[in-house]
């Protein structure tokens, strides 16, 4: 499930201001002159500034200018939210209709950033605009660019809308912006995004305390960031979640996602535990296939002959992954009602099967310990009753 979140874009009072030359416009004209057939996917078109463009700051601002002029805010669908759309879905509709709100121009951003070789997050949260908390949710990016991480508002930098019409309009402020100047309007919902040492409070963005407080706990927010990109998919919704909590749940928007993400993580965690159960009877019947080999090959009195370490295997084998599924059966966690039965009973089937193993390992080393002559012994042996012993 993915939530798809939609911003208002900025109001602005409408002033004469003397104009200043572009910096980038020789960017902005190739990124103009993008052949139609080349800007329908992020393959295309990433492959387009990857040859056009060869220092990341090109690149970075080819990718600003094409997400936010090539795209038109959707103003008509901008309280639309769909959960189900997954990143490439969004994508392909954003490039195909030209048209989205806030997670569109984000999804577009990050995966062009990404394909051109630029380390690129999308960020979640809420913003403020005239000193006043807007309704809904934002998504924006952020950049990695020269060992320093700057954030950039696609959606804001591409226009804005006047009593419900879109006025597309490069805004600047929203290009490569530093992370102290843009918490001003900006509030990410986890705080590792905010890019700052001393990082702020949704209490103190409600209040406009927007300036670094040195006296806080200092946050090493790169090595964290490092550290999340290496965690599991659960793990990092479990620290993102903590973060976002302790951070002061303030809003409905903070409190929503911090529920998200906590469905989310208690829906990996069950189907992990469903997997691992499946898994380990899987390997269960697996060992057992092995077990069997082996048997049938002792009743042949180990013919046709195979090697030492041969032999060993066929045990060593079935007896190991025995143990690692009794190790993944004891770590599963709570299990639901109606698979109990079958945990029960996979684990009495397992212990009894380990142990049947272990005697034959012990055969094994008893046969390996022997000479050629004292081995052939070994198959000859009978009951009272005329059944083999062995």
């Amino acid at each position: 499930m993915k939530i798809i979140f939609t911003a208002i874009l900025l109001f602005f009072s409408l002033i004469s201001i003397a104009q200043t030359p572009n910096p980038f416009q020789h960017i902005d004209q190739k990124i103009a002159e993008i052949p139609d057939s080349l800007s329908n996917s992020t393959d295309k078109i990433a492959a387009y500034i990857n040859t056009n463009f060869k220092t990341d700051e090109e690149k970075i601002r080819a990718i600003f200018y094409f997400t936010a002029s090539k795209i038109n805010y959707d103003v008509v669908n901008m309280f639309t939210i769909n959960l189900n759309l997954k990143s490439e879905e969004i994508i392909k509709n954003t490039l195909e209709t030209r048209k989205g709100v806030c997670i569109n121009y984000a999804e577009v951003f990050n995966d062009l950033s990404n394909k051109a070789g630029i380390k690129s997050v999308i960020i979640e949260g809420y913003t403020k605009q005239n000193g006043k908390i807007d309704a809904l949710s934002h998504a924006w990016c952020a950049a990695y660019l020269n060992h320093q991480w700057f954030v950039f508002d696609p959606t804001w930098g591409a226009g804005h809308v006047i009593n419900g019409k879109y006025i597309k309009k490069i805004n600047e402020q929203y290009f490569k912006s530093d992370p102290s100047k843009i918490i001003v309007s900006h509030m990410p919902f986890d705080y590792l995004w905010q890019f700052l040492n001393y990082p702020i409070t949704n209490e103190e963005f409600y209040k406009g305390m927007t300036q670094i407080n040195k006296s806080k706990t200092y946050f090493d927010y790169e090595k964290e960031i490092g550290l999340y990109e290496n965690y599991s998919e659960s793990l990092k919704l479990v620290t993102s979640s903590k973060r976002i909590e302790q951070n002061g749940v303030k809003n409905a928007l903070i409190a929503e996602i911090l529920n998200h993400k906590k469905i989310k993580t208690e829906n990996l965690k069950q189907a992990k535990l469903h997997d691992d159960f499946n898994k380990a009877i899987s390997d269960y019947n697996d060992a057992v296939y092995q077990f069997n080999a082996f048997i049938d090959y002792r009743n042949r009195q180990f013919k046709p002959i195979k090697s030492d370490e041969e032999i060993k295997k066929m045990i060593d084998d079935p007896k190991t992954k025995l143990i690692n599924t009794q190790y993944l059966l004891n770590n599963l966690g709570a299990i639901n009602v109606n698979n109990q039965q079958n945990l029960i009973s996979l684990r009495k089937s397992l212990s009894e099967l380990l142990k049947q193993v272990e005697e034959q390992e012990d055969f094994v080393k008893v046969y390996l310990s022997k000479n050629p002559n004292a081995r052939k012994k070994l198959f000859t042996q009978y009951t009272f009753f005329g059944m083999p012993l062995n």
